[in-house]
């Protein structure tokens, strides 16, 4: 066998085992949670406690490891319920960054000292940015009623809470949750196997030289230039995990490589298109500044300080 392809089903395997255990893991979790923590609650919660909205908006986020399509209909929900600019704000950035999956995978990938740092970064983003905005001449820029109903958003698969008739079973809540815990796997886990085959690919045939080049060593600008990156890339952190970890072997700086998570999956054009359909213009401008704001202070963190 040609050393490459070796080189390339070896880095394939070794990812892919690690990576399934830990999805297999979480979605079990988040299946538990989406049924006993019903949804439509939390967003009725938000609604009566603006003064601590942003903190509670970043919370939900947390709770909540949707799709960036399945961000709108939330969203638009919430801001039918009255919640703030400041509370959807909070949530849409805390949403993709810091749920359970995301901080999962950087864990499996990096350890728990990177995982708690990475943690504290973009929860106090989505919380400080949730709040500043909510302070802000532009607080009112939330679409609600009309311009809402205009606006159609499809979102990801999965269960759905049970909102009517008689309350369910033990054993029927449990297996609703195995159920979303199943369908939440299998909407992940070709993105993971994607993302091990681009790493197994890389590992063989990306030139190192490439890497250092251009996101490589140390330089503050290798870590602007990541967080740039991201945006157009519409990173998945399934297939981003693994292919970070190859590109770091291959040069790439820590602080560039999570300014590249933080960019690509907090603001990629698709999540910024999907969030226009509950925000206006400038709130859509100051969501995509935050999360690059982000990406940007926290690269030079783990550049610099960690």
């Amino acid at each position: 066998m040609d050393a490459k392809l070796a080189i390339a089903l070896n880095e394939f395997f070794y990812v892919a085992k690690g990576l399934v255990v830990i999805i297999a893991i979480v979605s079990v979790l988040t299946g538990l949670m989406r049924e006993y923590i019903p949804q439509d609650k939390l967003q009725k919660t938000l609604t009566k406690h603006d003064k601590w909205g942003s903190l509670l908006g970043a919370l939900f986020g947390m709770l909540t490891p949707f799709c960036s399509a399945a961000v709108v209909p939330v969203t638009m929900a919430m801001a039918s319920m009255g919640a703030s600019l400041g509370t959807v704000m909070s949530f849409i950035i805390s949403a993709p960054l810091c749920n359970f999956i995301v901080l999962a995978m950087i864990y499996a990938a990096f350890g728990f000292k990177i995982t708690v740092v990475y943690f504290l970064i973009t929860f106090t983003a989505a919380v400080l940015g949730g709040f500043l905005i909510s302070r802000s001449p532009w607080r009112n820029e939330i679409k609600r009623g009309d311009e809402l109903e205009d606006t159609k958003a499809k979102g990801c698969s999965g269960n759905k809470p049970n909102t009517c008739g008689a309350a369910p079973s033990s054993k029927s809540r449990i297996r609703n949750a195995m159920d979303g815990a199943f369908s939440l796997f299998k909407r992940i886990i070709p993105y993971v196997l994607l993302g091990a085959a681009i790493s197994g690919f890389s590992a063989a045939y990306l030139p190192a030289d490439l890497v250092e080049k251009y996101v490589g060593g140390d330089g503050f600008q290798s870590i602007v230039i990541a967080s740039l990156i991201g945006i157009p890339l519409y990173l998945r952190i399934e297939m981003a995990i693994p292919l970070l970890n190859v590109l770091i072997a291959k040069g790439m700086g820590l602080g560039a490589a999570l300014a590249l998570i933080i960019g690509g999956t907090g603001a990629s054009l698709p999540e910024i298109a999907l969030v226009s359909a509950v925000l206006k213009r400038k709130a859509v401008i100051a969501f995509v500044g935050i999360v690059l704001t982000t990406a940007i202070v926290g690269g030079a963190i783990f550049q610099y300080v960690i």
